[in-house]
Order: C-alpha cells, then structure tokens, then sequence
C-alpha cells in the first residue's frame, strides 16, 4: 500500500472516493459532447448523465468517508486526496442540480418572442429544421401566456431610426453574439442565424424582424430550440443578452 510522509498509510478510501470523482466527471463531459460530435442519441446522453448522477454520488460519500479516517491526528493519510474527491464530486453533482432547479422554476416551453401575436416567421432556415423534434410554427396562445408569465420583460425594441440604419445595428449585433448568420435580406428586414449551445451543441434557430413603424422602426426577435421540451431559460436570456447589447448601440446612433 502506498505510503505518504511518515509512517501512516494512505487509506485506500481516499484514493477510491477520488478514482470515482474523476471518473464521474469524465462521464459528465462526454455525455455532452458525444453527442454534439454525433456519437451517441440524445437518449444515450442523458442516460449516461444520470449514471454520472449515481457515480458523483458515490464519491461524495466515499470521500467523505476517506476524509473521516485521513482526519488530522488520525492513523491514516490521505485527507487531500479525500478532499479533491469530495470537491469534484461536488461539482459534477451539482451541474444536473441546477439544470434540475432551472427546469423547475421555468415553464416547459422552448420558443420565446417579443411579439407572442404575430411572431417572426423562419424562412431560410427551415430546410436546416427538416426532421428536428419541435416544429418552427409558433405554439399559439397557451405558450405566449406561459411566456409572458414568465418573461414579462422581454418587449420589442423601438426606434427612431428608419428599417434601414436599424437593420445594420441588428445584423452588427447578432454577429457579435457569435451566431452563425444563415439569411441578412435588408429588404424584407430579416436577419436569421443559428446559435449553438458549449457543452451539448444544441442548435437554437434566431430570427429577427424589422419593420417601419410611423417614422421610425420595430424590432421582433424570436429564438426556438430544434429540440428539448424545456429550454432551461435558454432561449429567453439569448433574446435579452441581444437586447441588452443592441438597445445600448441604439441609443447611440438615435
């Protein structure tokens, strides 16, 4: 058995409860990213996190267990292997942990739009929808209640400015969110992109609406997920992280 300063042993505990922590995250990061690089199903995924789940579990108790025999003063050693597995394993717990609190605190709906009556309309990028799980038509009235429950503060963006000027403050800004542009047509004041998600690489469709209103213009913007019942909020904070970027730009050029 391996030996550290002194004459105590290491404990075998320690060393199991790290074993499990890293092998726990291991788990965790590929669930995700095999998928995204098209491995597995998204089924496969989310059933090797929920073994990740079992297993960072595991470590949590493991160490701490490791960390109780390794204490200071005790026979064994071990206690900063002990404390590694249980921080590790704190962490990969905690991830579904918060998607799980998010999935409950948001309504299960995955299309959010600042016009929830007439929303934007996908064109260019529905042949990239074809076979995706959630349709690109607009749910109707009970997702728009669910929304504006939800997400009172997510409203059209106005402006002074003609279509046009607003049209390449939006396009200068939806680059900048790092979304993969798929149509920018200025004369029907439509802008439409593709953000995709770290971690799993879930693609999120964004479609952005410019119209004239009285002297100046109107700002819709919708984003839908092709996939997933829930968001997680998803879709609502990329609309407001746009928002929050292009209202200031707005400003400035009014």
């Amino acid at each position: 058995m391996a030996r550290d300063r002194g004459d105590r042993r290491v404990t075998p505990i320690a060393t199991i409860g790290l074993a499990l922590a890293v092998l726990a995250a291991v788990a965790g990061a590929a669930a995700g990213l095999g998928y995204r690089f098209g491995l597995w199903s998204l089924g496969t995924g989310f059933g090797m996190l929920r073994y990740t789940v079992y297993g960072a579990i595991a470590a949590v108790i493991v160490s701490a267990l490791g960390a109780a025999l390794a204490r200071p003063g005790g026979g064994r050693r071990g206690l900063y292997r002990a404390i590694v597995g249980l921080a590790i394993g704190a962490v990969v717990l905690g991830v579904p942990l918060s998607y799980l609190r998010a999935a409950r605190q948001v309504p299960p709906i995955h299309d959010i739009t600042t016009d929830t009556a007439y929303p934007p309309q996908f064109v260019a990028i529905l042949p990239l929808r074809a076979g995706a799980p959630n349709p690109p038509a607009y749910g109707g009235e009970a997702i728009a209640a669910q929304q504006q429950a939800a997400y009172p503060a997510i409203q059209p963006a106005h402006s002074s400015l003609p279509p046009d000027r607003t049209f390449d403050l939006a396009l200068a800004t939806a680059e900048d969110q790092g979304w993969e542009i798929v149509a920018a047509i200025p004369s029907e004041g439509r802008i439409e992109a593709t953000d995709t998600t770290g971690w799993w690489g879930f693609k999120d469709d964004i479609v952005i609406r410019i119209r004239p209103e009285g002297s100046g213009s109107r700002l819709d913007i919708r984003s839908e997920s092709r996939v997933g019942v829930s968001d997680l909020g998803t879709n609502a904070a990329r609309i407001e992280a746009f928002l929050e970027d292009f209202e200031p730009r707005l400003a400035g050029s009014e």
